[in-house]
């Protein structure tokens, strides 16, 4: 009896946490269900009806206007994004793996000063303009592909969590390797990384979503529209449509035309996180496990 009921306890502790996780989810999913709704509806009646779950008056003139008029340019910014992402990701992963490879070595000369070095960075820095000069003035930044990418491609943070993971893996390893006759960059290569797979794939998921994300170097750097990033080229499209809408303009720029405001914004939302929300259940638990790394000492 007393068995029956502790397996009666059990079932109703799971469905109570599976109900509870459910919910949850739902919770969260609501926004996501509320922006592609939006997007879909009719501007008139977002203005008359408000925000609704199930798309009111459903029209596609949204995205009408948004490729429309700006079809190509969006498909364009759309591959420097990817590039971007891609080069950036790839960059970024090799410069922090390899500074964090070379700060869990603890017989690295001077490790604990480049250790606060790199800390110091993350409290204290020089300020935006004199970052801004110095990108431009001695980089060369200005309206170049490099400037999408070379501010964005080492994080202290990353490469802390990744030292982390390196400083765990058995030492016996990496003295084993040296007695064979390898070198540190042997080590690296051949056993630091292939150790390493869940936190890369962490750290290089932070590091794409930073560069799919990015807008604000574009908007400092950019004054070709040729090198807009998708981010940066739907804000703008976004600013055009609110000032218009807002009255900004001068009486008879925008004539009698009406535009899409509320919807746009969420047209917009819907095009930028839609190759996130198809990648990230894939890398999702490996995401999960890289965070948890180095969390709990056993």
């Amino acid at each position: 009896m007393m068995e029956k009921n502790r397996l009666l306890g059990d079932r109703l502790v799971v469905g109570m946490a599976y109900g509870l996780i459910g919910l949850f989810a739902l919770i969260c999913l609501y926004p996501l269900i509320l922006t592609l709704s939006v997007s879909f509806s009719s501007e008139q009646a977002i203005a008359r009806n408000g925000y609704s779950v199930l798309p009111m008056s459903p029209s596609l003139d949204t995205y009408k206007y948004i490729f429309v008029n700006s079809g190509m340019k969006i498909l364009k910014s759309y591959g420097l994004t990817i590039f971007v992402t891609v080069v950036g990701t790839a960059g970024a992963l090799l410069i922090t793996s390899m500074i964090a490879f070379s700060l869990s070595i603890k017989k690295l000369k001077y490790r604990n000063v480049l250790a606060f070095i790199s800390n110091f960075t993350i409290i204290f820095s020089a300020g935006l303009i004199p970052w801004y000069m110095v990108s431009v003035n001695y980089y060369g930044l200005k309206n170049s592909i490099l400037a999408l990418i070379l501010p964005s491609i080492f994080s202290v943070w990353n490469m802390f969590l990744l030292r982390t993971y390196f400083t765990s893996i058995s030492p016996s390893l990496y003295e084993a390797a040296e007695i064979d006759g390898a070198n540190y960059f042997t080590i690296y290569i051949k056993i630091a990384l292939p150790l390493s797979k869940t936190p890369l794939l962490t750290v290089g998921l932070m590091y794409a979503l930073q560069y799919w994300n990015d807008w604000w170097h574009a908007l400092i750097f950019i004054n070709d529209r040729d090198l807009f990033p998708l981010q940066y080229y739907l804000y703008n499209i976004l600013s055009n449509v609110n000032a218009i809408s807002s009255g900004r303009i001068p009486s008879g720029a925008s004539g009698s035309i009406t535009l899409p405001a509320e919807t746009v914004k969420m047209a917009i939302t819907v095009i930028t996180i839609g190759p996130v929300i198809f990648l990230f259940p894939y890398i999702q638990k490996y995401f999960v496990q890289g965070i948890m790394t180095g969390a709990v000492k056993e």
